[in-house]
């Protein structure tokens, strides 16, 4: 059926998305959420939705999503039914426990990102997989479709190194000191971050602090050639664009089946050979017990082998904020400090230190972890650091004084003596994010003390910064109503009593 193009300016949250009389719609033989295929230059699969009185029978409504992929806009398009996909069957083999093969695999991976297979039909595969579990046969399968259905990062260098982390522990700046450690020692690193979904800072919002991360594959080929390393938004590249719509899907549904392949194919897609990865592990972090962190590293491990990356796991300390610092521009800041000497964060050197000495060592290098401090301590790092930040458009003499944070301020003081004995990580990623993080780039906590640090009553323990004070009152009532530290003495065995039945606030980190 031959229909009348109008644009209507409206995003569809990136799935290719048309909108049609219902008269036509009757007329074609489709309802809300069935597919077309928009027959132009190439033949699109949207999705329809039903406008009653906004839009003139004979005309089809067009998302920007549809725009892109279409343009130049025609005047007119055909849309008709579209086939039934195979891959719903797929889907269903697995909602029954079978077990996929690649081909099977790849046609749904491709499905969801063509548009081919709409929302709930993508919430039944990734529930498929939540409930039935996959093997490392359909975990490999998963990355490689994943990978074969974007675009591909084409550096030609015999090695090439990443880091990741499985993420789940506030302030962790750490990929801030790695990228320009390991660029320093004359590898490349090129690192694509996330944004925060629901932290208070991804690396993306960091490092856009410095400079700007939204950048094209061929402007990131250019940094790398320059400085050996980047520090980019992955999500601007469309690289693996698969995994970016099975996050939100999973974020929606509270669960994470698909870590393996999500993490594997982005570091795939960039044409990693070498890969750390960091699995902080205890209380308040995705990992709580190291059992679970080795079984998860064993797997990771044996995927990475499938895919031809060379992958060590290193497991971390995960049961408090990593520095002192929580929210973008604050960690920053920090990141910036330490690599300029100007401030010593025991905890954020160390584990810095210890991945990129992993990524040495595996690499060739020796003595990892020396070499690694070594490249801080005489301002390498700092200085590969400002060359990226240049190549990438930002200002390569930015000073800590230069970056803003939020001045409207909360200071929590300690109720007692003691030391501190544990801090609620989610509770402090949800303050954070009350107070405005990490959309105000200058707004999150600072902490004066961490765990085992000595306290006296009145001590200020952290400090809440927003840029907004309106958003104080929000920080205020979190503070007010959960506990964010336990403070007593190192014998203390009690940390509270529960008289009623509590209300159980679940944190779920998916930021890759």
């Amino acid at each position: 059926m031959q229909l009348r193009t109008s644009i209507l300016g409206i995003e569809s949250g990136g799935k290719p998305v048309i909108f049609l009389n219902k008269a036509d719609a009757d007329e074609i033989g489709v309802t809300a959420s069935d597919r077309v295929v928009l027959k132009t230059r190439k033949h699109i699969t949207a999705i329809v939705n039903i406008a009653t009185k906004t839009l003139k029978k004979g005309h089809v409504g067009i998302s920007e999503e549809v725009r892109l992929l279409i343009e130049p806009i025609p005047r007119t398009i055909d849309v008709e039914v579209s086939i039934f996909p195979k891959s719903l069957q797929f889907i269903r083999n697995k909602l029954e426990g079978k077990k996929l093969n690649y081909h099977e695999i790849h046609e749904i991976v491709s499905g969801v990102v063509s548009g081919a297979l709409n929302e709930s039909e993508i919430s039944s595969f990734v529930t498929s997989l939540h409930i039935q579990g996959m093997d490392l046969d359909e975990a490999t399968s998963l990355s490689r479709s994943m990978v074969e259905t974007g675009k591909q990062l084409s550096l030609r260098n015999k090695v090439i190194v990443d880091k990741h982390s499985i993420g789940g522990v506030p302030g962790d700046k750490t990929t801030l000191l790695v990228v320009p450690i390991v660029a320093a020692a004359g590898l490349i690193i090129p690192k694509t971050s996330s944004r925060a979904i629901t932290s208070a800072a991804g690396t993306a919002d960091r490092a856009e602090v410095l400079m700007p991360v939204n950048i094209t594959s061929n402007e990131m080929k250019k940094v790398i050639k320059n400085t050996n390393g980047c520090i980019v938004w992955g999500g601007a590249l469309e690289l693996a664009p698969a995994d970016d719509i099975f996050v939100r899907t999973e974020y929606s549904l509270y669960i994470d089946p698909l870590l393996l392949p999500s993490i594997m194919s982005k570091k795939k897609a960039v044409g990693a050979t070498h890969l750390v990865i960091d699995i902080p592990t205890g209380r308040g972090a995705k990992v709580k017990t190291i059992s679970e962190a080795d079984h998860l590293a064993k797997n990771l491990i044996e995927l990475g082998r499938r895919l031809k990356i060379h992958t060590h796991c290193v497991l971390t300390y995960g049961e408090q904020p990593v520095g002192y610092t929580i929210g973008p521009a604050l960690e920053a800041r920090e990141a910036l400090e330490v690599l300029m000497n100007e401030s010593s964060v025991p905890d954020l050197i160390d584990k810095a230190c210890n991945i990129a000495g992993a990524i040495f060592e595996m690499t060739g290098k020796r003595n990892g972890y020396s070499l690694a401090k070594g490249i801080i301590q005489s301002g390498r790092a700092e200085a590969k650091l400002r060359e990226i930040i240049k190549m990438q458009g930002g200002n390569p003499a930015i000073k800590p004084r230069d970056i803003p944070v939020g001045d409207h301020t909360i200071r929590v003081k300690a109720k007692k003596d003691g030391s501190i004995l544990w801090i609620n990580n989610s509770a402090v990623v949800e303050l954070a994010r009350s107070a405005g993080a990490p959309k105000d780039k200058g707004a999150g906590i600072v902490f004066s003390k961490k765990i085992g640090d000595e306290v006296a009553k009145d001590d200020v323990i952290f400090t809440v910064h927003a840029e907004k004070s309106r958003k104080l009152g929000r920080a205020q009532g979190i503070i007010d109503e959960i506990q964010m530290v336990g403070i007593g003495k190192r014998a203390d065995m009690m940390i509270h009593t529960v008289r009623d039945i509590p209300e159980i606030k679940k944190s779920f980190m998916l930021e890759r």
